[in-house]
């Protein structure tokens, strides 16, 4: 697990480089182009284009002077083609620091951490050391997740992304809009508890007691009580996943005190019961469709 990590990690770092290093080459190759018309009868309307390597910082602040002089008859600037919608670059910029910041927002605000806590519970309770690997166990909990929060992404793409593609909303409302689903997702379907969003609120002199109130809870209080509350909510089901594999641990551990065999290890012995339990009461089934129904 320590080398998985060594290398998400590396791959993690030269992936924003290489964001942060093609944003600046974009940003600084893209021409910016302003143009001027005055209302008056016989004005002439111009075209400038900055040059490559030219400071363009007077052009750019000289923007809200002349179009303010618009409504007196002077000039009018269009910008974007008078849309309004962000550049290029900077639509670039976004969605790449959006990737980068994916893996820790599919983590945190997610199913994934009461998945992957339990499925790595599921694999020390029964005693097989790297079988599933961790590579199928991260590829199942990836999965199972979007599985479950699709209904989510199917929201927000449809009352966020969607209209500001179009440039129907702004990107303020664009963050208002997508925080609502997931904010639903923590409270109704994860439900996430009272006492841990009371944690952090507590910090700040505030108290939320009943459901409704939880929907005014700050996002940066709510995040951090939903990954506490996933917390528990994953241990507990690994202790209950742990009950069977013990008794029978016990049961392997005495029979084998009984019959003298004190050096032989019982967990060489038990092993392939655990297996044979685990795949006689057909236990992936039951643990996945466990996993998915505590979230409806």
């Amino acid at each position: 697990m320590s080398k998985f990590k060594k290398w998400y990690c590396a791959g993690s770092f030269i992936f924003a480089c290489l964001s942060i290093i093609l944003t600046i080459i974009l940003m600084v190759t893209q021409p910016v182009t302003a143009y001027a018309s005055s209302t008056d009868e016989g004005s002439v309307s111009s075209e400038q284009t900055a040059p490559d390597g030219e400071d363009i910082s007077d052009l750019t602040d000289d923007t809200q002077t002349l179009s303010d002089g618009n409504a007196s008859g002077g000039l009018s600037i269009l910008w974007n083609n008078d849309e309004g919608s962000v550049s290029t670059p900077v639509r670039m910029l976004l969605v790449l620091t959006i990737l980068s910041l994916a893996p820790s927002i599919l983590i945190m605000m997610t199913s994934f951490t009461r998945i992957i806590i339990v499925l790595h519970f599921i694999r020390t309770a029964i005693g097989t050391q790297t079988a599933p690997p961790n590579q199928i166990l991260v590829g199942l909990a990836l999965f199972l997740t979007f599985f479950i929060m699709w209904p989510t992404f199917q929201t927000i793409n449809t009352e966020a992304i969607q209209p500001l593609d179009r440039g129907e909303i702004t990107q303020t409302e664009f963050f208002e809009r997508a925080e609502e689903p997931i904010r639903k997702f923590m409270i109704e379907d994860a439900k996430v508890q009272v006492r841990d969003i009371n944690l952090f609120a507590e910090i700040s002199g505030e108290a939320y007691e009943t459901t409704e109130e939880l929907y005014d809870v700050p996002f940066t209080t709510l995040v951090p009580a939903f990954i506490l509350s996933e917390l528990r909510k994953a241990f507990i089901m690994g202790f209950l996943i742990y009950i069977p594999f013990i008794v029978i641990d016990m049961v392997v551990s005495s029979v084998l005190m009984s019959m003298g065999m004190m050096m032989l290890p019982p967990t060489t012995i038990s092993l392939p019961f655990k297996i044979l339990l685990f795949v006689l009461a057909d236990g992936w089934d039951l643990v996945i469709q466990g996993l998915v129904q505590t979230f409806y």
